[in-house]
């Protein structure tokens, strides 16, 4: 029946030239190298490092570019990370991959503008960064062709029916490792089973963060090796950043609120919230999730008649303003370093919140909301450390939030214990790289 899909996808070719069209007149990146959306690449890898980044082109839009082009540094290890949560974890197993095999060579796929722009940092000499391909058929064997990864490992949730069906095909070991799996989209899969279930049974390998995905994708036919934890609890912040952030909240003439990783609609609701309920005293930081909105963000506060001041045009401290706005990539040890305490973005709307483990590593405690089903294990084993507070909505967590910052106390055992529950929970990179060896594809790299 996966014929059905792949008729489908190929139809949508034109729609997803839209829409990255569309996309590319906010983000720029959507625009470039787009034939390498479907398979179309003007160069070979061994002479690609720059090429491969900043792929230009009009010669790979021509069908014959991957046919002619063959790859002169064969074994790739192939790590797909769609986007900037995804890639920010894989930082640790890259790091962790070149430690145990010195000579490999990383081809790094990514599906959206800022997975690439935080995953050009990672490469290094003989690496390959490239667009993930579009589920056809013949982007995908486009792909396989043009670098003949050694082994495929997919980030956290990406399972792509043609590509696990085509790298069965060629022999080339496809594992889902750092893999969750929340109830929604277990019951979403779960209605296209005809589809789904083939799709993770076919994968080579699959470790999960946790206990509870594990079982929901063992529900889905995957054959779940090992629970091996989660390789966020791995990063390490950036040291330097966040003693600045530090520095400049111990200068702070108020107590600091950051509202993290914020989504579309939260910020309003932030603004509706303290509308009603002022929360006097209080130093707000802002940063939205997506960079494209930064414009926007500031707009909407700018208009309820909040002074902003963006960390773009800070020079040695941040001004005094209403609310500071981090309108930068790169940095959020930075802003978790200047905040006292965090409101979690995507958890005060139905949109299944973002990652706390980072805030926490920072030594930031966490102010939720009721809408955590996208990390629901991390929330909870937050919430049992004491590390983050549940809330029920924007004007609960702006009255727990003030109860926190009020009492010196009880925030300096928020903050210990949530740099504490980080400590405790590491080791998923160890834990992988040994699991990796068992697949035996890794043995020659």
């Amino acid at each position: 029946m996966r014929w059905l899909y792949s008729a489908a996808m190929w139809l949508a070719q034109p729609l997803l030239k839209r829409k990255l069209q569309a996309r590319a007149l906010n983000e720029p990146g959507y625009g470039h190298a787009v034939p390498q959306r479907f398979g179309y690449y003007d160069f070979a890898p061994a002479s690609a490092g720059p090429g491969a980044r900043h792929g230009a082109s009009a010669a790979a839009a021509r069908p014959d570019a991957a046919a002619n082009a063959q790859p002169q540094q064969p074994g790739f290890i192939w790590l797909h990370a769609v986007s900037l949560g995804e890639t920010r974890a894989a930082a640790v197993l890259v790091a962790g991959l070149r430690a145990r095999y010195p000579g490999m060579h990383l081809l790094l796929t990514h599906g959206t503008a800022t997975g690439w722009e935080q995953g050009a940092a990672l490469l290094q000499t003989g690496d390959v960064q490239v667009w993930q391909p579009w589920d056809t058929p013949g982007a995908v064997q486009r792909f396989l062709a043009q670098f003949q990864p050694r082994i495929g490992l997919l980030m956290e949730t990406e399972v792509w029916p043609n590509m696990v069906a085509a790298c069965k095909a060629a022999n080339i070991p496809l594992c889902l490792v750092n893999a969750r799996m929340s109830q929604k989209s277990m019951r979403q899969a779960q209605r296209l089973a005809w589809l789904s279930r083939p799709a993770y049974r076919d994968l080579t390998a699959v470790w999960a963060q946790t206990e509870d995905d594990a079982q929901r994708l063992r529900a889905l036919g995957a054959t779940v090796q090992a629970v091996t934890g989660n390789l966020k609890f791995d990063a390490t912040p950036d040291a330097t950043l966040l003693a600045r952030g530090s520095m400049w909240r111990a200068a702070s003439t108020q107590p600091v609120l950051m509202f993290t990783s914020s989504r579309e609609g939260e910020e309003q609701m932030l603004i509706e919230a303290l509308r009603a309920t002022p929360v006097p005293g209080v130093q707000w930081l802002i940063v939205p999730r997506h960079p494209q909105r930064f414009d926007a963000v500031a707009a909407l506060f700018q208009a309820a008649e909040f002074s902003v001041s963006r960390r773009t045009s800070w020079q040695d401290a941040p001004p005094p303003a209403d609310v500071w706005l981090g309108d930068s990539l790169g940095e959020m040890a930075l802003y978790y370093g200047l905040a006292d305490a965090a409101l979690l973005g995507g958890s005060f709307a139905r949109l299944g919140g973002q990652n706390l483990i980072e805030a926490a590593a920072c030594a930031c405690p966490v102010l939720m909301g009721p809408y955590t089903f996208n990390f629901a294990q991390a929330a909870e084993m937050a919430l049992a450390a004491g590390a983050a507070l549940r809330c029920l909505d924007l004007s609960d967590a702006l009255h727990q939030g003030s109860l926190l910052l009020a009492d010196a106390a009880a925030l300096a055992r928020s903050r210990q214990a949530a740099l504490q529950w980080s400590v405790a929970h590491q080791g998923a990179t160890q834990r992988t790289l040994d699991a990796l060896d068992s697949v035996g594809a890794l043995a020659r790299v």
